[in-house]
């Protein structure tokens, strides 16, 4: 079965495959492939209401704030369902446009870096720890892996449509 972004988790897996957190968060290849890609590549937009290579890249590094900050929660064994959020407001209401590009891959490396220390610190018990997102129940290592997933989601579409 092929799965499309609409589908949420389902679709990110396919994504990732069976590779462990630790592995997939300390993959530099992301970060190879952004520091490839110069500021005038990083302002291009392929249609003119689509995001722009760094807006992509902001959203990124948003996204994983915000699913690190859940995933914390989730650890300590919270019980919480753990909710949307709004993206595009997110990024309409962001400063991405007006920082460089440079400054923007930087953010999502040093994000990244506090989410494989906090990742680091996690039990086999931990990992395995259940919560609700949207309607799925699902484990905080499956969580942790969608995060990776997006981002693979993101990197396919700026490969195939801004490359």
């Amino acid at each position: 079965m092929s799965y499309t972004p609409s589908d949420g988790f389902p679709y990110y897996f396919s994504l990732i495959g069976n590779v462990s957190c630790q592995k997939l968060f300390s993959s530099a290849s992301i970060f190879e492939f952004l520091e490839s890609i110069d500021e005038e590549k990083a302002n291009h937009r392929y249609a003119s209401d689509k995001w722009n290579i760094k807006q992509i890249v902001g959203h990124m590094t948003d996204h994983e704030r915000i699913k690190m900050s859940r995933a914390h929660l989730l650890s300590r064994n919270e019980t919480l369902r753990l909710w949307g959020y709004d993206q595009n407001s997110l990024v309409e209401k962001s400063r991405f446009d007006e920082l460089t590009f440079k400054h923007l891959v930087l953010d999502f490396e040093n994000v990244r870096k506090a989410s494989i220390s906090f990742i680091d610190g996690l039990s086999k018990n931990q990992l395995k720890i259940k919560g609700m997102a949207n309607e799925y129940e699902i484990t905080l290592e499956d969580f942790l892996k969608s995060i990776i997933g997006h981002e693979i989601h993101h990197i396919n579409i700026i490969k195939e449509k801004y490359i």
